[in-house]
């Protein structure tokens, strides 16, 4: 069989169970149409932020050990470089050894410096063709495109432009190009979608407020009884809403809450329908069945409710072109007196509708509980995978570079191993279980060994679960174990040592010592 063809689809803090494969609500038929015909993964783990998930994806180590610890800030020398270390080769430059044509479309966000071309950008780290955005977040409307190491033309004049649709557009066309060659392709495809500021069009809002109006604890114990029957609930039972979500009888403001997730599950549909493009791309060039594609999330739904700015500008040239030339002003907040949807309002949608995103897990996006670790994962390759499958062994972000060059026909040395077995069904070997991963961001830290997770937030003590019986992390069992909570310890000190994590208290300290706020260590 000739090299497989290799898509890797990432969307930016999409929640566990958002699609419909997963148990959501929200209109997915094109990602719900890849699940039925490939391999789901329920126990698929990534990191709690953007740029570490995306600098262990794409090298197959852990962010830590190749610069990216937290986000894109070159916070030596007490912090991370904030690139991607260019002595680690990236999963394109590997490919591109073995003879691939490659292209990423969409966000890179793994360079400190956006403004000057410079080794850490993606045209010099194994692609062939970027477009797309350097930088972490942006207007959906008037996006700082790149085409290359060159700003892109600019959509100023068109009223209709949207950034999801249009990185849909060059990833079809990459693959109808790519697909007419003598050599096969790789395509990375990183949406912004549904990363805040919520922005989308009046006609995909609409046929979503009706649906959110019943609000978020009926919606997730909806998605929940939905997920059981699915096969991808993990747990036995719904655990308790969020103790800081209040009840949604008890929420002001309904009109705005509702128009806020409305606005998300727009953008999430958008962002599937671009993929049906993508799809319908392959069947047209007859290169679907020896195409591996691969969906997964960057982290968890985001809690963030970003604090009012009013009559602020805008976060600058990086994140709208538009607005900072003119000199307009963009709302800045989480207020009802900002709608979410036109390029004016700048918001997020919130720890409630996170809660949802979720379901059933706690926590999310920054922590490394479930909610902020655990990812939807779906993979298809027609010729070489069962369809419709669901897969309840552990996989992480660092396996990805070993699996796709494996299917390549080559090998690479990295902290992951293969997944290939796992998405056959096929046993796997005696030293693969149990599996031992480990996480650490802003000093939020977790191990998992087999069936025991322990997981701690900054500041706080060791929690010991049960992950097979309590995946929703409910019952601590750390004060009845606590030789088990002092192993486990002792191996995440040591991954930390071996990763290069710098102890998050000696990263705040030295902003103290140079007088610099200590939020500013979080960016």
């Amino acid at each position: 069989m000739p090299a497989p063809n290799v898509i890797v689809i990432l969307a930016d803090d999409l929640g566990y169970s958002d699609l419909g494969s997963f148990g959501g609500e929200i209109d997915t038929p094109h990602l719900d149409r890849l699940a039925r015909s490939g391999v789901r993964m329920t126990s698929f783990y990534v990191t709690p932020r953007c740029s570490p998930s995306r600098a262990a994806l794409l090298t197959g180590r852990h962010p830590h050990s190749v610069g990216i610890g937290v986000l894109t800030a070159d916070n030596r020398p007490a912090g991370y470089r904030g690139s991607l270390d260019e002595s680690v080769p990236t999963l394109a430059q590997r490919l591109k050894g073995l003879g691939y044509r490659t292209g990423l479309v969409g966000k890179w966000h793994l360079s400190s410096d956006t403004t000057t071309p410079n080794d850490t950008w993606p045209t010099r780290r194994g692609f062939d063709e970027f477009y797309g955005i350097l930088p972490g977040c942006s207007s959906y409307y008037q996006p700082p495109l790149m085409s290359g190491e060159s700003r892109a033309p600019e959509a100023h004049a068109d009223p209709d432009y949207y950034i999801t649709d249009d990185l849909s557009e060059h990833a079809r066309d990459f693959v109808a190009r790519a697909s007419a060659g003598d050599t096969p392709f790789f395509l990375y495809l990183a949406y912004t979608a549904p990363h805040w500021p919520l922005h989308a069009r009046e006609p995909d809002i609409a046929k979503y407020r009706e649906r959110y109006r019943a609000g978020w604890d009926t919606l997730r114990a909806e998605r929940f009884r939905r997920q059981a029957g699915l096969g991808v609930a993990g747990v036995a039972e719904l655990p308790p809403r969020d103790e800081e979500v209040p009840p949604w009888a008890d929420v002001d403001d309904h009109a705005w809450q509702v128009e806020r997730m409305a606005t998300y599950a727009a953008q999430v549909e958008v962002m599937d329908r671009g993929i049906g493009q993508v799809l319908d791309q392959l069947e047209r060039s007859g290169t679907r069945e020896n195409t591996i594609v691969m969906f997964l999330s960057d982290n968890g739904g985001c809690a963030e409710e970003l604090p009012h700015r009013p009559g602020q500008p805008f976060f600058g040239e990086e994140i709208c072109p538009r607005h900072t030339r003119l000199g307009d002003s963009v709302e800045v907040g989480n207020t009802p007196r900002i709608m979410p949807g036109p390029e004016q309002g700048y918001i997020s949608y919130g720890r409630g509708w996170a809660n949802l995103s979720n379901t059933p897990f706690r926590l999310y996006k920054r922590w490394v509980h479930e909610g902020g670790v655990a990812s939807p994962f779906i993979v298809s390759w027609p010729s070489a995978l069962p369809a419709d499958r669901v897969e309840r062994r552990p996989g992480h972000l660092v396996d990805l570079t070993s699996t796709i060059v494996e299917a390549a026909d080559g090998h690479a040395d990295t902290a992951g191993h293969s997944l290939l077995p796992a998405w056959r069904g096929d046993d796997l070997p005696a030293a693969d279980e149990p599996r031992t991963l480990c996480w650490e961001h802003i000093g939020n830290a977790a191990v998992r060994r087999g069936r025991w997770k322990l997981v701690r937030e900054w500041g706080g003590p060791w929690e010991l679960y049960d992950i097979e019986a309590d995946r929703a992390e409910s019952e601590d069992l750390a004060p009845r174990e606590p030789s088990l909570v002092a192993e486990l310890a002792a191996v995440w000190e040591q991954w930390a040592k071996d990763n290069a994590v710098i102890p998050w208290s000696d990263v705040l300290a030295d902003f103290r010592r140079r007088g610099r706020p200590e939020t500013e260590a979080l960016r």
